[in-house]
């Protein structure tokens, strides 16, 4: 066997080690409140919490444990029972990797954030998949015992993994009982995540709670009318949307997602985002929690903003689903025409 390949292998069992779900667990276990048991729910307020993450690179696993938690603990405090985490969650884990910041800026200077995995000696897509079978059991660990200790829905944002060889970006639902209740593929991928070759999601993940229905598509999902149209048709109440835009802030750019989707098809939108420069990445965004605009004080759908687009901040607000459900029944200028939409869309949708 060649060094390097002893090195690698070696290597992989410490990340292993290190990440180990009983070293989280005990770790956790000295910072938790006792379990607290869900409360009943009342559908005119049900309150959320959308956070906004600021990008660092971790090296330890237990920083970031700690970090998830601190963060989960504040949305808590402030009376929250869904918590939203953003996309991407895992980048901060790559610190994990030694001279990782010289090797960012290195491919960096080479072929710049969107260029082809093949093109520096080792890309962002070699790193995912070195990582996956420690970030998913860590991840999986960390916030079922946080979903459960403080009687939380949390979604976890999403990550991206290596399933049967292929790189998906996977988002993760987490209930109050620590039960992983669903998870869910990103749909529509960047042109960047086509060059990395990730495997696209089919279908979207539909989860009946205590707290409404909940949808969860990632990022550029929410670029198309179509995803949140299939929510409202499902029955969706809340979606439950990770962002991490790798872009300059531009307030009208930004439209091009959720706020637009909200207004199409009636139900509340709690947007988390991951904001922050490291290396050769600037990540910028606004988490938020966005309404019908007849559901709003102001009418401008918006019902929690944080003002900073690049460093951590939470959004907190209260979601009314019988004010949600009696404006579906009784909408002032909404229509449908199935008939129409029956002959057309399967002919506009349809590859040979």
């Amino acid at each position: 066997m060649a060094l390097d390949s002893i090195k690698n292998y070696l290597f992989s069992k410490y990340l292993a080690w290190i990440t180990r779900p009983s070293r989280v667990n005990k770790h956790l276990s000295s910072s938790l409140p006792s379990r607290q048991e869900p409360g009943p729910v009342d559908w005119r307020k049900i309150r959320a919490a959308a956070l906004q993450l600021e990008f660092k690179l971790f090296k330890t696993p237990l920083d970031y444990v700690d970090e998830m938690h601190r963060l989960t603990a504040r949305a808590a405090n402030e009376g929250a029972r869904l918590v939203v985490f953003p996309e991407y969650n895992n980048l901060q884990l790559l610190g994990l990797l030694p001279g990782i910041e010289k090797m960012e800026e290195s491919s960096g200077e080479k072929e710049g954030a969107g260029a082809k995995s093949g093109e520096a000696d080792v890309s962002l897509p070699d790193l995912f998949r070195y990582m996956s079978p420690v970030v998913q059991p860590l991840v999986h660990t960390l916030f079922s015992e946080l979903a459960r200790a403080y009687a939380l829905y949390i979604m976890a944002g999403s990550y991206t993994l290596s399933d049967q060889g292929k790189l998906i970006n996977r988002a993760f639902l987490y209930g109050p009982s620590g039960r992983l209740e669903s998870s869910q593929d990103k749909v529509n991928l960047l042109p960047m995540e086509h060059e990395w070759r990730i495997k696209r999601g089919k279908s979207f993940s539909i989860c009946e709670t205590p707290l409404g229905k909940l949808g969860f598509p990632v990022c550029m999902d929410a670029t198309y009318f179509e995803t949140f149209r299939t929510m409202e048709l499902s029955g969706v109440d809340i979606v439950l949307l990770p962002i991490a835009n790798l872009e300059e802030y531009n307030f009208w750019l930004a439209l091009r997602g959720i706020w637009p989707r909200v207004q199409e098809s009636p139900l509340y939108g709690v947007k988390g985002a991951l904001v922050g420069s490291v290396a050769d990445f600037t990540f910028t965004g606004r988490a938020g929690i966005f309404a019908p605009l007849e559901l709003t004080v102001s009418r401008d759908g918006v019902l929690a903003e944080v003002e900073p687009c690049d460093r951590e901040a939470m959004a907190v607000a209260d979601l009314d689903l019988e004010a949600l459900h009696a404006l579906r029944s009784d909408h002032p200028w909404r229509d449908s025409n199935p008939a129409l939409y029956r002959r057309y869309f399967p002919h506009i949708y349809r590859t040979e």
